[in-house]
């Protein structure tokens, strides 16, 4: 089975790449590139390897499946350095190849940076631009964008986990950061967002490599949903900054959370408060970053979230619930901040 044609889909470390490769199936013969992943550890410092971004390179491209009747990945782990690798949570990894291993992937995946403070070494950048330049895949996953930044994202558009997006935005204003979705593939060139969505990245280039069906095989072992959109939203609200002790915004905000399914105006909160509209309005930016009705439509999308992944209620009733009103009405926000449906929401938590 050939490769697919390159796309430019917005879909959705540590020292670390990971090598892994495909060998193509067609008539009856065995050929295509070669994909891997290559992973690259700390000795030194208080930070290791990303055990978890890893680890999904690992399950997903290097575990055999007979069962798949296909021929899967062929799949090593390289490193930038030699001798063992300091993970995060105290383990330790040997990676019995070098840089050299890279060319001859067709699929390069780097689960992670170890530190965004310190640029990657250029031996790896080297490396990898030269594996890009004789068509390999690169796929970052988290943190591990900021690698691939290193000259070969720019003009193009990328994502990384939530947390890092304004450091990424201020550090390489020539890419297009897509902020909030699970993964970018621009063909030859993939990023994920954080941890999680890198799972989602890697089915989706199982199901880019060998259709839906093996894709859907493969989410049914590992227990998740077979397909989530990489143009969704990331699952992660935006913290709320604490409110200043004895803030008057501090007990109208846990009364709002308690009381989502009341119609609340931007008057009754500023009451409760003891201010002026105005004034409120004023003091809620300054703390949260946006508008009272923008919060509170936010905080109503999380608790219909909620009700989906752990409930069997009707739209309609978590529309009731969460303040919504009208099930139109909770589509339209969903959509607009989850980038997909309640339905589908419900379904991809579900599995079904």
């Amino acid at each position: 089975m050939p490769d697919a044609p390159p796309s430019s889909d917005a879909c959705t470390s540590q020292q670390s790449v990971s090598s892994s490769s495909r060998r193509a199936k067609w008539c009856c013969a065995s050929a295509g590139p070669r994909a891997g992943t290559s992973v690259a550890g700390e000795r030194d410092g208080n930070v290791g390897m990303c055990t978890f971004e890893f680890a999904l390179a690992v399950e997903i491209f290097g575990l055999k499946r007979p069962e798949l009747g296909v021929p899967w990945y062929d799949f090593s782990v390289c490193a930038v350095e030699r001798g063992p690798l300091r993970a995060i949570g105290g383990v330790t990894i040997l990676a019995r190849q070098g840089l050299r291993s890279l060319g001859r992937a067709g699929t390069v995946v780097v689960p992670g940076w170890r530190d965004l403070d310190r640029p990657p070494p250029r031996a790896l950048v080297a490396a990898l631009r030269r594996a890009h330049a004789r068509g390999a895949r690169l796929v970052s996953i988290c943190s591990g964008a900021f690698v691939l930044a290193a000259g070969l994202l720019d003009g193009k558009r990328a994502t990384t986990h939530w947390r890092y997006t304004t450091r990424f935005a201020e550090r390489f204003p020539r890419i297009q950061l897509v902020p909030d979705v699970l993964y970018v593939d621009e063909g030859q060139l993939l990023t994920s967002a954080g941890s999680a969505a890198g799972l989602d990245l890697c089915m989706h280039l199982v199901r880019r490599d060998y259709g839906a069906a093996v894709a859907n095989q493969v989410a049914r072992r590992l227990v998740i949903a077979p397909h989530r959109q990489g143009g969704q939203a990331q699952f992660v609200p935006e913290p709320v900054p604490p409110a200043e002790e004895g803030s008057p915004l501090a007990p109208v905000l846990d009364w709002s959370l308690r009381n989502l399914r009341e119609p609340i105006s931007v008057r009754r909160l500023a009451r409760r408060a003891g201010m002026s509209e105005r004034t409120f309005c004023r003091r809620f930016d300054a703390h949260l970053g946006t508008s009272p009705a923008r919060w509170l439509i936010g905080q109503r999308v999380i608790a219909a979230q909620r009700l989906l992944e752990t409930t069997p209620l009707p739209i309609e009733a978590i529309a009731d619930r969460t303040g919504m009103g009208t099930a139109a009405n909770l589509r339209h926000h969903f959509r607009a901040q989850i980038r997909t449906t309640p339905q589908q929401y419900r379904r991809a938590f579900r599995g079904d």
